[in-house]
This record gives structure tokens, C-alpha cells and sequence, in this order.
């Protein structure tokens, strides 16, 4: 199987986004996924062209393609503010250079329509600028694999997918869900990964490990999504190291870890 495997800023969170992109691709990546740097995501609905810019050059210089962006949806302003925060948002994303806007969805339950409304007034904007959604499991309306497919389903439009996280299914659910039960079932519809692994100890569960010491049976996942068709961008999201040396190790392992997986399955 061959995809490319990217790696977000996320590990690298204390640091400058310039600083944690040189480092992503020393460690080879190509891709990165820009999230929280120094306390904020450079990118968001109300940047402006030249602070888009400057994250865009930052990745340039690096060496990577700053091809996913985390994004949010500003619900609590009512619907019609929220789908214009996020068409903003979408705007700049395109202007990042950004192929996939990764999206959490809500954990309010009095938001979930008006969630889905969202999605589907911004997916066409998406699709005119060559943006793609992807919703990724995390609590809420998206918990489990039915709540993904159901998602999908009742937005209904080729610029909204699914981001499978094996490593939130089982944080959100303390490991009474797990990741490789539906994976088969969702893969047609993913299309974008998460590479987060998780442990369960006494009941409190833990995302900030690295990709194979924690309970996700990663070659069970990959050959789920493979399976079902799938051949979108996986990107490294928590590793164990909280220093930068310790997670310049920590990626580069996974990197290695995640590819020869990869390798080994049915193209």
C-alpha cells in the first residue's frame, strides 16, 4: 500500500511552527499538518493574507507541504456567523496551499444539526477551491464509527470524508470501543489518518504515547483501510517525547514503524 505519511505540529507545540516544520522534515517527512504552535494555530478564519503567507513560507523553506490545516467551527455565534467563519477559514486554507481541513466536529448536543447544516452549506465552497473536510473521531458527534458514517452520510458531498484516529477511539471511550473493530466497515468513506496510538491505565486514558506502546493494533488498522479501498495522506500525530531531541526521535521511529506496515500490505 502507498500513501504518503505526514507528521502534524502538534508534538512539537512549545516550539515556533518554523522551528517544529525544519525539524519534521529532518526527521523525512514530507507533509505536515499545521496545528497549535506557541499556544495558537497560525491559521484560522481570521488571518490575514500575510500571516497565511508567512506559515506558507515557513513550510516552504523547510522543505514540506503544508497539505492539512486543524480547523473549528464557531457554532456559538449561530449558524449563519458560524458558516461564514468557516468559508473564511476554507479561504484560507486554500491560500495555505492545504489539500485536507481537518475538522473535529462538537461535543454540544444542541449544535449537531445545526453541525451538519454547516458542513453542508461549506462543502460545495470547499470543493470550488480545492479543499477537502475530513472529520476525525472526537467525542461527541463524532465518537464512533456510527456516528462517522452517519456524519457522512447526512452531509452527503465529495468535499466532506472522514479522518479515521484509531487512538481517539479508544481516549474518548476508555477503551471499551476499539479501532480495529469498524475500521473495515468506515474505510470507504475515509479520507484522511490519524496516527495516534492510546493506553488505558486505571481507567484514565492517554493519547501522548508513541505509535505502537499503547493498545492500537496499528497492521489491523492500516489493513482495514486498505481493504476498504483507501489510499489518502496518514499523519503522525502524539509521540511519547516531550522535549524536541526526544521527539525528533520519537517521529522518526514511527515514521519508519508506520511505513513498514505499509509496505507489507496488498497494494
Amino acid at each position: 500500500m502507498e500513501t504518503t505519511v505526514g507528521c502534524t505540529t502538534r508534538p512539537y507545540g512549545q516550539l515556533s511552527y518554523s522551528e517544529a516544520y525544519s525539524r519534521i522534515a529532518e526527521a523525512g517527512y514530507s507533509d505536515v499538518a499545521v496545528f497549535a504552535n506557541e499556544g495558537r494555530v497560525p491559521v484560522g478564519p481570521g488571518s490575514s493574507p500575510a500571516e497565511v503567507a508567512a506559515v506558507r513560507n515557513a513550510a516552504d523553506a523547510a522543505g514540506v507541504a503544508p497539505s492539512m490545516l486543524i480547523g473549528g467551527t464557531q457554532l456559538g455565534d449561530g449558524l449563519a456567523s458560524a458558516v461564514d467563519a468557516y468559508k473564511r477559514l476554507i479561504d484560507n486554507a486554500a491560500a495555505l496551499g492545504t489539500t485536507w481541513l481537518l475538522d473535529c466536529g462538537t461535543s454540544n448536543e444542541a449544535h449537531f444539526d445545526d453541525y451538519f447544516e454547516l458542513m453542508r452549506q461549506s462543502a460545495p465552497h470547499a470543493d470550488e477551491v480545492g479543499v477537502n473536510i475530513t472529520m476525525k473521531p472526537h467525542g461527541g458527534i463524532s465518537l464512533t464509527v456510527s456516528h462517522l458514517l452517519a456524519a457522512d452520510n447526512n452531509v452527503s458531498h465529495a468535499a466532506f470524508g472522514i479522518c479515521f484516529d484509531p487512538g481517539n477511539i479508544i481516549y474518548y471511550t476508555k477503551g471499551e470501543l476499539r479501532p480495529e473493530t469498524g475500521v473495515s466497515e468506515v474505510a470507504p468513506v475515509v479520507t484522511t489518518g490519524i496516527i495516534k496510538d492510546c493506553t488505558v491505565i486505571d481507567d484514565v486514558p492517554d493519547v501522548m504515547v508513541t505509535p505502537g506502546d499503547g493498545l492500537v493494533d496499528f497492521h489491523a488498522v492500516l489493513s482495514g483501510l486498505a481493504g476498504g479501498g483507501f489510499d489518502g495522506p496518514l499523519y503522525v500525530e502524539c509521540v511519547g517525547g516531550k522535549e524536541p531531541d526526544e521527539v525528533d526521535r520519537d517521529i522518526a521511529f514511527t515514521r519508519g514503524y508506520i511505513e513498514g506496515i505499509l509496505s507489507g500490505l496488498e497494494p
